[in-house]
């Protein structure tokens, strides 16, 4: 029996995979397991519709991430904060606290695990803060301490 793979299986097949299989095993496991439908002409049509629609929705995911770059690089934000006479912060800046300025200064919403900071930022000055948007796609953003007044 012919059958298409809607969610990966072990090693018999993966998601979007076009297999022959042995009928009782599709028929009494994979089928009613929802590991698989039967491959009828409607089904692989309708495989290859959502295939073309999640390709055209990663394209259109990859542009906006592109716009947010370009976005990024132009910009900065500006952090006021409590500091010390030796430009330490009372505190810190965290990577949640950059996200949140961002999304307040720039209108840009960015999760917090999307900014890349090794540690904490403690001292007064410029930083450029890389920022991870998607896989294969990475930002940066200046970022401004400042003393608040």
């Amino acid at each position: 029996m012919k059958i298409i793979f809607v969610k990966d299986y072990q090693n018999k097949g993966k998601k979007g995979e076009i297999k022959e299989v042995k009928d009782g095993f599709a028929r009494n496991f994979l089928i009613p397991y929802g590991y698989a439908i039967e491959a009828t002409e409607e089904n692989i049509k309708f495989l290859k519709e959502q295939e073309k629609y999640q390709e055209m929705k990663k394209k259109k995911k990859i542009e906006l991430m592109k716009e947010i770059k370009e976005k990024l690089k132009e910009s900065s934000i500006t952090i006021q904060t409590k500091a010390g006479r030796d430009e330490k912060l009372f505190g810190a800046i965290t990577n949640e606290i950059i996200a949140d300025e961002i999304k307040k200064q720039i209108g840009v919403e960015i999760e917090k695990h999307q900014i890349i900071l090794e540690e904490p930022i403690k001292k007064l000055g410029i930083y450029k803060i890389p920022v991870k948007l998607s896989e294969r796609i990475e930002g940066e953003i200046k970022v401004w301490i400042v003393r608040e007044k």
